[in-house]
């Protein structure tokens, strides 16, 4: 993505989630609330239990779809739609939320690197109401293109030839794990009919000249497509996210995102009455 007036570069704010758990947040901040389509990315990474072992209890979602990305570590996954899984290194979960979902994420370990990341995806007015889904995948479900310079995992939509199990036919996500070799080069260009962004959350290097450190996320609006990076001598990992914006009122209220306050109320209704979903959790 070049640089231009309209990117923002943003260090990702540390906060808690679930019943305490560490992350570190970029988009669903003060500084950058949404960004179209997307409404939220954290990112876990700790190796203290104290961080992250009380994991995410039960909890709703409505109006939108959660992709989880494994780096490190398990987490167990149970759903009102009578899902169970255990996500691992370099598995993933794309749920669609739409109606209703009550779901939990546990940590299924007491020890060692948690590392994961998770993005919502916002759902426009005419899906919110949709039937929810789920998707689990292993990492070796994901196919993975190698070069000397960099090694790319495509974990949602495609990239030339290579598809991945996931694809996203509303807002149409591209989501891609790029390896950066230490000192080495890598370039790619997006749609500009889609708001894209990059995410480092491991080493560090130089996007167009622009030097990124660990936890900063560079969010490019539709005007701009290049990505030019180049690691530095310890490598980088990043996230490559691009989407179609929906071009629709967002109003949020904590897990419920939908388009008025009038389908907030009744989502928060729903929930109290105990008729969001047909709860299994």
């Amino acid at each position: 993505m070049t640089l231009t007036n309209r990117t923002r570069i943003i260090p990702a704010m540390a906060t808690t989630d679930g019943a305490g758990v560490a992350v570190y947040r970029s988009i669903g901040t003060p500084t950058l609330r949404n960004y179209d389509p997307f409404l939220l990315l954290d990112h876990i990474s700790s190796k203290n239990p104290e961080e992250y072992m009380a994991g995410f209890p039960p909890h709703p979602h409505r109006g939108f779809n959660t992709f989880t990305y494994m780096i490190d570590g398990y987490m167990k996954h149970r759903d009102s739609m009578g899902n169970t899984g255990n996500l691992g290194p370099g598995g993933a979960q794309w749920m669609k939320a739409a109606s209703g979902v009550i779901h939990s994420e546990m940590p299924e370990r007491k020890n060692g690197l948690m590392r994961g990341i998770q993005l919502w995806i916002n759902l426009p007015a005419a899906n919110k109401m949709d039937s929810p889904e789920y998707q689990e995948y292993q990492s070796d479900a994901f196919p993975v293109i190698t070069t000397p310079d960099y090694n790319i995992k495509v974990l949602i939509g495609s990239l030339g030839d290579v598809v991945s199990p996931i694809v996203d036919d509303i807002t149409h996500v591209y989501y891609f794990d790029v390896q950066v070799h230490a000192g080495r080069h890598f370039k790619h260009l997006f749609s500009t009919q889609h708001n894209s962004l990059l995410y480092v959350y491991q080493g560090s290097g130089q996007l167009n000249g622009q030097a990124l450190s660990e936890q900063t996320l560079v969010a490019s609006g539709t005007d701009t497509l290049k990505v030019d990076f180049i690691a530095s001598n310890q490598g980088a990992r990043f996230i490559l996210v691009s989407g179609k914006p929906i071009n629709e009122n967002i109003v949020q209220h904590g897990p419920f995102v939908m388009n008025t306050s009038e389908e907030i109320r009744q989502a928060i209704k729903d929930f109290q009455s105990n008729s969001l979903v047909h709860d299994h959790v």
